[in-house]
């Protein structure tokens, strides 16, 4: 059914209604990034007068420049964040992907229990397995290593994964599978060959949501399990930046929206696959 013919069955009200509610919806979600935008057009001096100006005056992208000098290696903090979440993303499907086909396909003793064990994992806060995990990453020598930052992400991430891709195959109807192992193929034949390319945009979803939650929570573990500069991903490279006496806090805006570019270019290449992917396991096949 089209959008226009969906709108068609509503009243003129309901219509107003529900574009209101649109907009309050989007006024909350944006308003912080629109002023912190606005934040980093300010000059220093006119941060904090009174009265308040909701557009800057004397606005300009003088911050944007002079944020590379007062942030010293902040392109190399960049890297670090999207090397981490590309790490994450890549382990994570190859581990998720069969594991969510056999949730999906096999009635296998236990796996209620497991897939329920799976859901408590993301009830915890990283902060409570902070001491753990620390004990944990120094005991096999990885402490301010790339990998003291990608397994801990890992781990927080499998148990979503799982839970979506699952409910996404589980939508796929399996006399695929049937036919498959009537003409002689193995489980994992049917899983690369027949299942893979229908599940693609389940995975995508998946590589998507991967991405951005491993790019958004590496504060906490690279805090812990860091100190080393030339390891230190966005967000406490950013930190770092509070140490000083003063926050110089149009540039510190500016750097956190340079920071957030490469999980914006990719939502925005990406979304087609998104919401194809989200709308496909949102049905019945």
């Amino acid at each position: 059914m089209k959008t226009s013919q969906m709108i068609a069955r509503y009243k003129w009200y309901e219509i107003v209604g529900i574009y209101a509610g649109i907009a309050i919806f989007l006024a909350f979600v944006l308003a912080p990034f629109i002023e912190g935008f606005l934040v980093s057009l300010k000059p220093l001096g006119l941060l904090f007068s009174s009265p308040y100006r909701f557009w800057p005056e004397n606005g300009s992208f003088r911050a944007y420049v002079t944020m590379w000098q007062s942030v010293p290696g902040f392109g190399w903090y960049i890297f670090n964040s999207f090397f981490i979440s590309s790490v994450v993303t890549v382990i994570v499907l190859v581990l998720v992907v069969p594991a969510a086909y056999a949730f999906a396909r096999f009635d296998f003793r236990g796996s209620g229990p497991l897939l329920g064990a799976f859901l408590a994992v993301n009830m915890f806060s990283g902060a409570v397995l902070l001491i753990p995990l620390f004990r944990l990453m120094r005991s096999f020598g990885v402490l301010n290593t790339y990998f003291a930052m990608i397994v801990p992400g890992v781990a927080f991430l499998i148990p979503s994964a799982i839970w979506l891709l699952r409910t996404y195959m589980m939508r796929i109807p399996r006399e695929l599978d049937e036919a498959a192992f009537v003409d002689g193929a193995s489980y994992f034949y049917t899983l690369r060959r027949v299942i893979l390319p229908i599940a693609m945009p389940g995975i995508t979803v998946v590589a998507i949501t991967t991405f951005i939650g491993a790019y958004a929570q590496q504060f906490i573990f690279a805090l812990t399990f860091n100190s080393k500069t030339e390891y230190m991903p966005l967000p406490v490279g950013l930190f770092a930046y509070f140490g000083r006496q003063e926050v110089v806090w149009n540039e510190l805006m500016a750097a956190s929206f340079v920071g957030i570019t490469p999980a914006m270019i990719l939502i925005f290449l990406m979304q087609r696959y998104l919401v194809a992917g989200l709308t496909a396991g949102a049905v019945k096949q």
